[in-house]
């Protein structure tokens, strides 16, 4: 472990030390729409909860609750793949308990209701809908009194990496992908043939699309394969590669990241914590998380979880929608039983010690 990770180890440690003299126990619930975008705010508040139930997901929560007083910074919370607020409520609730209000946007054509622009188009807009979400709260009367909206952090599972790790400054093209699926696509099918279970001949269609486009000399590839997306093209004007610099931290669990260039993860230079998961089949660490460790010198390992899986982080997460989704990977999905609910609370209480520390301005 290096000596500066070491500090920032311990650091964090102290923070979690600290943290019940400033814990709520109580966590507010509050559903806006936006530009036709939902937002589902989760926060401190002092008035007691009781249990909502929400289609499969049950919650305890108190709805439309008073902000508490004490509530200060924000984290913007980026779902996966047609995600939605409700399977990521423990986290959020454990960054509400510690003090933060938890803004989630409802990606627009990436969500549980509507699946038509998931993947690609879904990167390219999901880090315009996190400024959105943070510049709705800047004109709320409601909250922006309140908050510290010049010191925000984002977190994102999943394709939800991909939304912060662009917001740290990080940048991805087409051809990053295509040569790494033509590359890995075996070792690596959960992504690069994500969306494709049960159809072979697609698959197969795929592959030959992988593989034909990797051989292709740069010279003759469409202009839209090479563009980069995301970050900023840092300049010696302004070096920072942050697309809003609002934000200040970001941190990341089992993120899609094999699509990011080496050279823009080694411009990051906010805090990115990550929260890795040895039994992803779905996202193979080694392809993903280790490479943006691997070229950030600004990220750091909040935890290393070796009996977690890739959805179980999502929580709560009713076992007949488990199987559902688990039904539709590739490979893995399904829920680990060697990990507990006790180690996912202990990792997203390593997050919440993660935004403690570096969202302090």
């Amino acid at each position: 472990m290096r000596i500066s990770h070491l500090k920032k180890y311990l650091a964090l440690g102290l923070v979690s030390l600290c943290a019940s003299t400033v814990a709520w126990s109580q966590v507010g619930m509050r559903e806006v729409v936006t530009q036709d975008m939902h937002i589902t705010l989760v926060y401190p508040t002092q008035t007691a909860v009781s249990r909502t139930t929400r289609g499969p997901f049950e919650i305890e929560v108190a709805l439309n609750a008073p902000l508490a007083s004490q509530a200060r910074h924000v984290v913007v919370m980026s779902h996966g793949t047609g995600g939605s607020a409700l399977s990521d409520f423990t986290l959020a609730a454990t960054l509400a308990r510690a003090g933060f209000v938890v803004a989630q946007p409802e990606h627009r054509g990436d969500n549980y209701r509507d699946f038509s622009k998931a993947g690609p188009p879904s990167w390219l807009t999901r880090p315009q809908e996190i400024t959105e979400t943070i510049d709705w709260l800047a004109q709320d009367k409601a909250w922006n009194m309140q908050l510290d909206l010049q010191h925000v952090g984002v977190h994102g599972m999943s394709a939800g990496g991909v939304s912060a790790l662009v917001m740290a400054g990080a940048q991805w093209h087409m051809m990053q992908l295509i040569r790494h699926c033509a590359q890995h696509l075996d070792e690596d099918i959960g992504f690069c043939m994500n969306g494709l279970a049960q159809q072979p001949d697609k698959q197969a269609l795929r592959r030959r699309q992988f593989q034909t486009a990797s051989q292709t000399d740069d010279t003759w590839l469409p202009e839209d394969l090479k563009t980069p997306h995301g970050g900023r093209t840092s300049s010696a004007q302004n070096p920072d590669p942050r697309p809003d610099a609002r934000v200040v931290a970001v941190s990341a669990l089992v993120p899609l990241a094999a699509i990011f260039t080496p050279e823009s993860l080694a411009r990051i230079q906010i805090p990115v914590g990550l929260t890795t998961a040895d039994k992803d089949e779905v996202l193979l660490p080694q392809f993903h998380a280790q490479h943006v460790l691997k070229n950030c010198t600004t990220c750091t390992v909040l935890s290393a979880n070796a009996p977690a899986g890739h959805f179980d982080w999502l929580s709560p997460w009713p076992a007949p929608l488990a199987q559902q989704i688990a039904a539709q990977q590739i490979r893995g999905g399904l829920p680990h039983d060697n990990f507990t609910e006790a180690q996912r609370q202990w990792a997203f209480d390593r997050i919440a010690d993660f935004f403690k520390s570096s969202l302090a301005p």
